[in-house]
């Protein structure tokens, strides 16, 4: 099954709509009578616990209504936190049956990656509009079928790129279009830790493990919205060193190659620390370093233009922004189709360092 695609125009052109460039306040007001969203997040590991259930008690237009887990010592413990009631608890055997619960609007998928897909199409069956981290799923044919779904039950698909909701991103990706510095001409793009004895479900491939799913879609959704235009051709070269990394990528290095000539050098890796995005330009150069970082996003240009406009919370401004897109039935700012594009570049990456050659895309 295939969709139209989705441009970097058409992403400039939904964020221009819904006002994301600019900063002043207001701009995110929603209809006079429309209620808050209630949000039930899919899982209650480390990102819903430190951000996404934190950021959601900063949001102006949803709210932590419900959760889904399948630890049940979890439950007392986020019930008292958060007063969540117990007909807004449930499992994951039972996820289905918030189809009856009008509390809960949309869900929010904080799952391992090989677990997307199942429990997006769920929460889209029980006709709840769906935020899915990234990266989407594991592949492009499981892209394509979350998308269905969503379509099908009428409900929104957004995917969980929080960047592209962040004030000095936005600005990356305007000089994208505008190219204050002439052509870009290479970029560099890194991001990566240095991962401890515990590692859980990122050593195995099946939950979609490794350094590529993991971290890999920063630095490849960053060369993307940098260059401002899809790469036709990949590179890359996977390596794993230690034994716990034995079955999934520890380190991934890939390069992309664009239509205008711009070429995109991109790194991540359990093995090292990396947080970097650079463009290279014919008349000067602009970075962000941190580029990922849950906070302090910041960078300069080669002329000593600071990128350093602040934001409370980069997870509250993206639910916020995403609630609102429901709310005012307007185009989300990243959609399925965009969370589609990566993976179908991400598939081409593992091809690529399993050939040891070029592939086309």
């Amino acid at each position: 099954m295939s969709y139209p695609p989705f441009s970097r125009r058409d992403l400039m052109k939904a964020m221009a709509a819904l006002g994301v460039f600019s900063l002043a306040p207001g701009l995110f007001a929603a209809p006079s009578g429309k209620k808050k969203l209630g949000v039930a997040l899919v899982g209650l590991g480390s990102y819903s616990r430190g951000q996404l259930a934190p950021a959601l008690q900063l949001t102006q237009h949803c709210y932590l209504a419900g959760i889904v887990t399948g630890s049940p010592e979890k439950i007392p413990v986020w019930q008292q936190q958060y007063r969540i009631p117990d007909k807004n608890v449930y499992n994951y055997d039972n996820m289905h049956q918030m189809a009856d619960n009008p509390d809960i609007d949309v869900v929010y998928i904080v799952l391992p990656t090989g677990l997307h897909k199942k429990y997006s199409i769920i929460g889209a069956e029980a006709g709840k509009h769906v935020w899915c981290e990234k990266p989407m799923a594991m592949n492009a044919g499981e892209c394509e079928e979350m998308i269905a779904a969503c379509k099908k039950n009428k409900v929104k698909l957004t995917i969980g790129y929080r960047m592209q909701h962040e004030p000095n991103t936005q600005r990356v990706i305007q000089m994208a279009t505008e190219k204050p510095y002439g052509k870009i001409q290479l970029i560099t793009a890194e991001a990566g830790y240095r991962s401890g004895g515990s590692h859980g479900w990122r050593a195995d491939p099946k939950l979609g493990g490794g350094a590529m799913y993991d971290m890999g879609v920063y630095p490849l959704n960053a060369a993307r919205y940098t260059a401002g235009e899809e790469p036709i051709a990949v590179t890359a070269r996977q390596e794993s060193v230690r034994p716990m990394y034995k079955d999934v990528d520890e380190t991934m290095e890939f390069r992309l190659q664009f239509p205008s000539g711009c070429i995109a050098e991109c790194a991540t890796s359990y093995a090292r620390g990396m947080n970097r995005l650079h463009a290279q330009c014919e008349k000067g150069w602009y970075e962000l370093q941190p580029f990922q970082s849950y906070n302090g996003v910041q960078g300069r240009t080669s002329d000593g233009t600071l990128l350093n406009t602040p934001i409370e919370n980069q997870q509250a401004r993206q639910m916020d922004n995403d609630a609102l897109a429901i709310i005012n039935n307007s185009p989300v700012l990243v959609p399925g189709e965009e969370g589609l594009r990566d993976i179908r570049i991400v598939d081409a990456i593992f091809k690529a360092a399993k050939e040891g050659k070029e592939i086309r895309l």
